[in-house]
C-alpha cells in the first residue's frame, strides 16, 4: 500500500488509501516511520481520506506514528478520517490523544 507524502515547510503530509488491517499495518507502519525519518518534520497530517476499512491494526499504525513523532518532539494530526475509520480509533480513546480535523 503506497503512502502518498507531500512536505511543505516543516509539516510532512501523508496520504492512505485502502484498507488498513491487519495485511496492510506492517507495511504502513514501516513507510511512514521511513518518511518520518527521511524529513524530520514538526508535524505529521495523517490523511485517512483514502482509508476504506480500519480495523484495530489501524489503531497500532495511528498509535505507534504518534509516538514516533512524540519522540521528535513533533506532533499528528489526522485529516479527512472517513466514518468508519473514526468509530475505531474513538472506540480506542485515540481522539483523546490526536487531534481530528476535517
Amino acid at each position: 500500500m503506497p503512502i502518498d507524502c507531500l512536505e511543505v515547510g516543516q509539516t510532512l503530509t501523508a496520504k492512505i488509501a485502502g484498507d488498513v488491517d491487519h495485511h496492510a499495518a506492517k507495511e504502513l507502519m514501516v513507510q511512514l516511520g521511513r518518511e518520518i525519518e527521511a524529513v524530520l518534520p514538526q508535524s505529521l497530517e495523517l490523511d485517512l481520506g483514502g482509508v476504506s476499512f480500519m480495523d484495530s491494526s489501524g489503531i497500532a499504525v495511528v498509535l505507534r506514528t504518534w509516538k514516533q513523532m512524540k519522540e521528535l518532539g513533533g506532533g499528528l494530526t489526522l485529516r479527512r478520517v472517513p466514518l468508519q475509520a473514526a468509530k475505531v480509533l474513538r472506540a480506542a480513546g485515540v481522539d483523546k490523544l490526536i487531534p481530528f480535523l476535517d
